[in-house]
């Protein structure tokens, strides 16, 4: 794909990697790039040959949020009109990473601001550069949190926290972000990529309808009572158990030697 495009990807060794690529804006991300990106991760769930995914940006940044030029500030509209775009925009591209069927990594390489924040904390792995940044800028335009930030950031750090980082919109440190709990790992800048294939390697050998399965119980689990679920993992154990990997997993803990999983 050529340099230019503004989101490129590949795949390699089961791993679909994605790039926000429009550098000279910190890689706000367009209308097109959102649509594009949604179908990427469309396309991942369902293709046997990617099981894990990597989503990063280009240059000195990760995602400055939503590209607002050319967005009235103000004027006449519609009732709804704001809604509309809302549900049919940002909110579509978060649920596309957390409803993914194969693991999302983000690797967060400089600042994620915004609806930005939001793409990177829906993943399922945060990897993050310890020269980045991470911003709920929305309170610094006026904005009311979009992107499912105010969703997102209480079930990872708790409300009082969370109404800490979207009233006052602090910048917050990679470092600073790791131990609050909003990142997994921080490593020096130059190693952000060789720890980030390490890692999704790690993900695309794994059993990739187990760690789907895994995905959709931990994601559901913050807004079910016990029984359901309960009733949940039974079911996803029910599903899980017809798949080539969970008998692989069984006769290799048996055979006591590594199992081999291909996603089957």
């Amino acid at each position: 794909m050529p340099v230019n495009e503004p989101l490129l990807h590949r795949v390699e060794d089961g791993v679909c990697w994605i790039t926000l690529n429009r550098p000279e804006t910190l890689n706000a991300v367009t209308a097109d790039m959102r649509e594009e990106l949604i179908v990427l991760l469309d396309r991942a769930s369902a293709d046997p040959d990617v099981r894990a995914v990597v989503l990063t940006g280009a240059g000195r940044g990760f995602c400055s949020g939503a590209d607002l030029r050319g967005s009235a500030a103000a004027g006449e509209r519609v009732a709804g009109d704001v809604a509309r775009v809302l549900k049919r925009g940002v909110q579509r591209m978060v649920a596309a990473v957390l409803d993914c069927e194969k693991p999302v990594l983000a690797a967060v390489n400089g600042t994620a601001a915004g609806v930005g924040l939001s793409l990177a904390l829906a993943c399922d792995l945060v990897l993050a550069a310890d020269t980045a940044t991470f911003v709920a800028a929305f309170v610094r335009r006026g904005l009311v949190p979009d992107g499912g930030a105010a969703y997102l950031l209480p079930r990872l750090v708790g409300p009082q926290r969370a109404k800490e980082l979207l009233l006052l919109g602090d910048s917050v440190p990679a470092a600073a972000a790791e131990r609050m709990g909003l990142v997994n790992r921080v490593v020096p800048a130059a190693e952000l990529e060789k720890t980030a294939r390490e890692l999704a390697l790690r993900l695309a050998g794994g059993p990739t309808r187990a760690l789907a399965l895994t995905k959709q119980l931990v994601n559901a689990a913050l807004e079910s009572d016990r029984s359901t679920a309960f009733a949940a993992e039974a079911t996803a154990q029910e599903i899980n158990m017809a798949t080539v990997d969970a008998w692989e997993g069984v006769r290799a803990f048996v055979e006591r030697r590594p199992p081999g999983f291909t996603g089957r």
